[in-house]
């Protein structure tokens, strides 16, 4: 069967006993880092015989075949990768896709997880929450990106990396205004566990001049959809504002309904009964 191990995030107490057992047990094992397999074992005081085989996001499309063989002939192959679970964000969900279309057992050890680790941390909304992964790298792809989630009322959970952190909520800022209320969880389990709640705005200020180190993890409230209500004269003298100073409309449209948490439909309905008032 193919065995999905969740691993602690960074505090080895928090391993369960089924996970010692499976890795002392274990044949073969794709570990997406060898050396923190090593480790693992090594804090947790136990000792793995398995043949170990690299598995991370590099080489995943080429192993699945040589990780199915090992299914195939009827051993069990435990995945592990650094922290939390195979296949969130981290290498496994071919695998998992090909074990179901073949018919495999697929078994998994509920562990540590990030996304919800950070959720509870947070203090926002855990009714309903969305997981987004690692953000895009550049500016202009993270902005978009952003802008498609403007207007989710559930939780929003993504992961950053340290280095883009500061960039990533200057667009966030940009995007859903500085308003809106997140956190960022920091090296979570870790020695230096560190969580920061606050507005867009101050986690931003907070980000600023400081060296980041460790892994991110930022939850942002959602979007408030019985906020503030504007009237559309409101809201039209705010686009011809911005029109007067060079924007387009559409770009005026666009950043009124960001900077008010607005739908961009909502802006522009109201700039469209005005047009049509003046025509009477």
């Amino acid at each position: 069967m193919l065995i999905l191990a969740c691993a602690p995030l960074g505090n080895p107490g928090d391993a369960t006993t089924r996970l010692r057992e499976v890795i002392v047990s274990a044949k073969f094992i794709a570990a997406e880092d060898s050396r923190k397999l090593t480790r693992l074992a090594h804090d947790l005081g136990i000792v793995y015989t398995g043949k170990v085989i690299s598995y991370f996001e590099g080489n995943e499309s080429e192993r699945v075949e040589q990780l199915t063989e090992i299914l195939k002939s009827g051993e069990d192959l435990l995945v592990i990768t650094d922290a939390g679970a195979p296949g969130v964000s981290d290498p496994g969900y071919r695998l998992i896709r090909v074990a179901i279309e073949k018919n495999i057992e697929i078994k998994v050890l509920p562990g540590p997880s990030a996304p919800v680790t950070a959720l509870l941390l947070s203090g926002a909304p855990t009714d309903r929450f969305c997981f987004e992964g690692f953000t895009p790298r550049t500016s202009g792809t993270r902005k978009a990106w952003f802008e498609d989630l403007a207007e989710e009322e559930r939780t929003i959970i993504f992961f950053e990396a340290p280095h883009r952190l500061k960039e990533s909520l200057i667009d966030a800022c940009a995007v859903f205004g500085n308003e809106r209320m997140g956190a960022i969880c920091r090296e979570m389990t870790k020695t230096y566990e560190e969580t920061v709640r606050g507005t867009l705005g101050e986690l931003l200020a907070w980000s600023i001049d400081r060296e980041i180190l460790g892994e991110i993890t930022v939850v942002l409230h959602g979007f408030d959809a019985s906020g503030k209500s504007y009237s559309g004269a409101e809201l039209v003298s705010m686009v011809l504002d911005r029109e007067k100073t060079g924007e387009s409309r559409k770009d005026a449209i666009s950043a009124v309904a960001k900077q008010l948490d607005l739908p961009k439909r909502q802006v522009f309905d109201a700039l469209v009964a005005h047009k049509s008032a003046d025509k009477i």
